[in-house]
C-alpha cells in the first residue's frame, strides 16, 4: 500500500499554499507530500482578459514574501493604493491610503492563474508530489491515519489528510463533519471590466440600496468587479448583452473612472456563510473554504484561509509529536480561533450592515462613514482590518 506522511486532497492555491510553506522543513525531516487535484495545472500561464483574481491583503503579501515567492507573484500583482468606501446617494465617504498606513499598497489584486502557476512552479518535485486529474472519493480512518480511495480504484494511506476540496466539499459530508450555513439570499456576480480612465491602484467599495459591490485594479488598466444582488437580479443582469450590462453598472457606480468600456464573461455565486463545526480531528484537518466561507465583499476569506494555512505550517513544524497528532492539531485550531472569530465576524457584520436599504439603518453607516473619515483611529483600525493585521501581532 503506497503511503505518504502528507496527503493534501484538492491543489488549488490553498493547498499549494501549504505544500509550499511545509516543503523546505519537509524535506530535512523526510516528510513526502502528495497533493490530490481533480484539474491537472496547465503548462504555463495563459493570459485571459477574464481571468478570476483574489484581492491579497498586505498581510498575505508579507506571508508569501516570508515564504519567498512574492517577487515572483508580484510580477502580475497590482497594488492596491488607495480605497474609496460610498454609500451612493449619501453624502458621506471615507478613504484609506497606503501612504497614511505607511505601507507599499493596501493590498494587491492577482489573477489566480497567475498565483497558481507561482506556487506549483516552486513546488520542490523532491518532497511534492502530484496525483493528477484526480479525485478522492472516500476516506476511511485507520489507528495511525487515512486511507484513501481514489477514482480510479487505487488507495494512498497518510499520516495527516488535509481537506482543502473547496466550499463544497461532498469529503466533509461523508465524514460527518456538520457545517453551519446562513444564506444571504444573494450572489455575487463576477467579471472583469475595462474603465476609460486609468484606475491608478485605486479600489472602490460602493454600497447600495440594492447591496454592495466593489471595483478592484487589475494589471493592463482592468478592474475585477463583484456586484453582490439579490439572486434573481443577480441572474437577470447576468442575461444581458454586454452594452445594457454596462449601462446598468455605469448607472450603479458612476463616472469616477470615466465610462465603462468593456466586459468579459460573467459568472454568479450563491452566497452563504459556512462554517465547518469540526475543523481538527485525529490525523485531519479541514482547510480553506471547506472550513470557512465568507461573503466575498470585504475581501477576507482568502485572506484567512492563508493565515490558517500558515499557521498550521508553523505548529506542525513546532511539534515533535506524530504527524497527525490530536493535541497539536487542536494547538493549530486554538492559536487561529480568535482570528477566525474576528474576521469571520467582521465580514458577516460588514455584509448586513452594507446590504439593507432601512432608513435608520442606512442613515447609521452614513454617519459611520463620515465618522470613519474623521476619526483617525477608527480609520487606523478599519484599514488594518482591510489589510488583514485586525488579529495579528505582526505588521
Amino acid at each position: 500500500m503506497p503511503r505518504v506522511d502528507i496527503a493534501i486532497i484538492g491543489g488549488g492555491l490553498v493547498g499549494a499554499s501549504l505544500a509550499a510553506a511545509l516543503q523546505a522543513e519537509a524535506k530535512q525531516r523526510g516528510w513526502s507530500i502528495c497533493l490530490i487535484e481533480p484539474f491537472t495545472p496547465g503548462n504555463g500561464y495563459q493570459p485571459s482578459y477574464d481571468a478570476r483574481s483574489t484581492a491579497l491583503s498586505f498581510g498575505s503579501q508579507q506571508i508569501y514574501q516570508r515564504l519567498g515567492l512574492w517577487q515572483q507573484i508580484s510580477q502580475r500583482a497590482e497594488p492596491i493604493k488607495q480605497i474609496h468606501v460610498s454609500d451612493r446617494g449619501r453624502f458621506a465617504a471615507a478613504r484609506l491610503s497606503a501612504e497614511e498606513e505607511g505601507v507599499p499598497a493596501l493590498g494587491y489584486v492577482v489573477e489566480n492563474a497567475w498565483l497558481g502557476e507561482c506556487l506549483w512552479q516552486a513546488l520542490d518535485q523532491q518532497v511534492v508530489s502530484w496525483r493528477s486529474p484526480a479525485q478522492v472519493m472516500r476516506m476511511q480512518a485507520l489507528a495511525d491515519g487515512y486511507r484513501l480511495t481514489l477514482d480510479d480504484g487505487s488507495e494512498l494511506e497518510c499520516s495527516l489528510a488535509i481537506l482543502a476540496e473547496g466550499g463544497r466539499s461532498g469529503l466533509r459530508e461523508q465524514l460527518g463533519i456538520a457545517v453551519s450555513t446562513t444564506p444571504y439570499g444573494q450572489s455575487a456576480l463576477i467579471a472583469n471590466v475595462s474603465p476609460q480612465e486609468a484606475h491608478n491602484g485605486l479600489a472602490f467599495e460602493r454600497f447600495t440600496e440594492e447591496g454592495p459591490m466593489a471595483l478592484l485594479p487589475l494589471a493592463d488598466n482592468r478592474c475585477a468587479l463583484v456586484w453582490t444582488r439579490a439572486t434573481l437580479e443577480a441572474e437577470r443582469l447576468s442575461a444581458l448583452d454586454d452594452a445594457a450590462f454596462l449601462a446598468e453598472l455605469q448607472q450603479a457606480f458612476g463616472y469616477r473612472l470615466g465610462s465603462l468600456r468593456q466586459v468579459g464573461a460573467r459568472h454568479l455565486y450563491p452566497l452563504a456563510l459556512t462554517a465547518a463545526q469540526e475543523q481538527v480531528r485525529q490525523h485531519l484537518v479541514v482547510l480553506g473554504n471547506a472550513a470557512h466561507s465568507l461573503h466575498p465583499i470585504a475581501g477576507q476569506g482568502y485572506n484567512l484561509s492563508l493565515r490558517d494555512t500558515l499557521v498550521l505550517a508553523e505548529t506542525l513544524l513546532a511539534s515533535d509529536a506524530p504527524l497527525g497528532d490530536l493535541a497539536t492539531l487542536q494547538r493549530y485550531l486554538s492559536s487561529q480561533q480568535m482570528d477566525q472569530q474576528l474576521t469571520v465576524g467582521f465580514s458577516d457584520q460588514v455584509t448586513r450592515l452594507f446590504s439593507t436599504g432601512q432608513p435608520l439603518l442606512a442613515a447609521g453607516r452614513n454617519l459611520g462613514l463620515l465618522g470613519l473619515d474623521l476619526l483617525p483611529p477608527a480609520k487606523r483600525w478599519f484599514a488594518r482590518q482591510a489589510m488583514g493585521l485586525g488579529t495579528r501581532s505582526e505588521s
